[in-house]
């Protein structure tokens, strides 16, 4: 078999093919079959312990008894969609037409995979803040572009104005931008989020915004989205999910906004990949969109407090710990602890503690950074009892 067979070059991309040829599983499958095996608190993958609030549920409920049940408009359902663009508007300040230029997907990354088939050449360079999502560095490698990457830099993660400069220039075709980041909780700062917008505008670059955490940003500040900026109008793509705000991870219910021509052309690919996905789902998340404010204030506070409880833990179990400003994750350093290895790390605190995270080092794989290949990522999103039941097995290592 062909080395660039596409299944190969998806997974060597995600740094998940073998010398042998033979791909493994990601580490989320590995790390959270050892914390079956041993019991452990899962902060590794970032799926909550808690369900959707009732009247999204009670939505769900409704329409699967309403009957419905079969295929929904390839766009999506004219509520939902009606439902995405008054909260666009609401919460963002975009004025969108439902009708063309928002598209319903099967999540967020099925909207990153139309996204980046659609617009991405072979020879085309992709612009990546790194770490980043492990499906990104897959779906480069899927289309034969080459990822160029931006690292995150010093205590607080943000990129520098060189490597933005850098990474981005004439071979770009997409800039893909994640803020609230994962896997580092950061929140990129205004300033920077212009200057790759800018960067972007001048070499004629579409702007891929990954949004899903948008509404978890804490300590008092506010999400920037890319589609505010002036540099990012008419060449944004902003790609959410119903899964992180909504506690449905499940559903798999994500949506893309931006200019009718570039909704036209991931649509053109989207209809061959799932068509259509979530019929009974739909009308639920349109439910949950026209929440009131005391719902996303709700659960950013909750969310905020699980942070701080988790944060403190980490810290007086000796890990250097990250500020997370943003989504469902806080990065800590076990350098401290001694050691400089946490791909083995993450292993053996799951034996010993029955305390389940994942490696940084899986969401930057080559990485020479030193703190990259130590640090962990934690996951608090979970019930106050799981999060406190983690902090307390890690402070008996």
């Amino acid at each position: 078999m062909s080395d660039d067979a596409p299944w190969m070059r998806t997974v060597r991309a995600a740094g998940l093919l073998g010398p042998d040829g033979v791909a493994r599983p990601t580490i989320f499958a590995e790390m959270s079959a050892l914390a079956a095996r041993y019991d452990a608190v899962n902060l590794g993958q970032g799926f909550p312990d808690e369900d959707a609030p009732a009247a999204v549920l009670d939505a769900a409920v409704a329409a699967i008894r309403a009957g419905v049940n079969q295929y929904p408009p390839g766009r999506g359902e004219p509520d939902l969609r009606a439902a995405i663009a008054e909260h666009r508007l609401r919460f963002r300040g975009d004025v969108l037409d439902p009708a063309t230029e928002v598209l319903v997907t099967a999540g967020a990354t099925e909207a990153l995979a139309a996204t980046l088939l659609a617009l991405v050449r072979p020879g085309d360079e992709v612009a990546v803040i790194e770490p980043a999502y492990d499906a990104y560095a897959a779906l480069i490698g899927l289309t034969g572009a080459r990822m160029a990457r931006i690292p995150l830099e010093g205590p607080e993660q943000q990129p520098s104005i060189a490597a933005i400069d850098a990474a981005i220039g004439p071979r770009t075709r997409v800039v893909l931008v994640n803020s609230p980041h994962n896997p580092t909780g950061t929140v990129i700062e205004p300033a920077l989020l212009d200057r790759i917008a800018r960067r972007a505008a001048e070499h004629d670059a579409v702007i891929v915004a990954d949004e899903v955490y948008e509404h978890l940003v804490y300590d008092g500040r506010t999400h920037t989205s890319m589609s505010s900026l002036e540099a990012g109008q008419g060449r944004t793509l902003v790609i959410s999910s119903a899964a992180k705000t909504f506690r449905v991870t499940g559903w798999k219910i994500g949506w893309i906004t931006g200019p009718a021509a570039l909704i036209d052309a991931v649509t053109a690919v989207k209809q061959f990949l799932t068509y259509v996905n979530g019929a009974p789902f739909q009308p639920a998340v349109a439910v949950g969109l026209r929440l009131g404010d005391d719902y996303f204030d709700g659960l950013r506070a909750s969310l905020e407090r699980r942070r701080d409880l988790l944060s403190a833990g980490l810290e007086a179990a000796g890990f250097a710990v990250s500020p997370s400003r943003g989504s469902y994750f806080v990065i800590a350093d076990p350098g401290p602890l001694g050691t400089d290895d946490g791909d083995a790390f993450a292993r053996e605190l799951v034996r010993e503690t029955r305390v389940a995270s994942i490696p940084l080092i899986a969401f930057a794989p080559g990485s020479t950074d030193a703190r990259t290949r130590r640090s962990l990522r934690f996951a608090f999103c979970r019930t106050d009892e799981a999060v406190e039941e983690a902090v307390s097995r890690l402070g008996r290592r």
